[in-house]
């Protein structure tokens, strides 16, 4: 069943190793062997890891000799940054509201301290 590129990316961010690696590369590029000093696994595992990124289309990896440099591709970033600004708008619109309900909690409270208490 093919998937389409933003679940291909959520999928591949899910991974907390997978997100550390892009955390990394977002300061400029590095080599497996650097990407994968912080992690406690093997070679091939940080190589799983990367193969999940690159098919997500969150890394790129090139060849130049002997080195083999990851870099960071931003634009599948901005894809989920749009899916995720139409919730943003939501929660924003919501908690304006909360805010304009608990300021006029404030000034009935201000009100009835200032008049005193009414009688039921």
């Amino acid at each position: 069943m093919a998937t389409d590129a933003l679940s291909n990316t959520f999928s591949a961010l899910a991974d907390p190793t997978r997100r550390a690696i892009l955390a990394r590369l977002s300061s400029g590029e590095a080599s497996v062997t650097e990407l994968a000093e912080p992690f406690k696994m093997s070679m091939p595992a940080v190589s799983k890891h990367l193969k999940v990124l690159e098919k997500a289309g969150l890394i790129e990896r090139g060849r130049e000799a002997q080195w083999r440099p990851c870099r960071l591709k931003a634009d599948r970033l901005r894809d989920v940054d749009e899916w995720v600004a139409n919730y943003r708008e939501f929660w924003e619109a919501r908690f304006d509201r909360l805010d304009e309900y608990l300021k006029e909690l404030q000034k009935q409270e201000r009100r009835e301290t200032e008049d005193g208490p009414t009688a039921p």
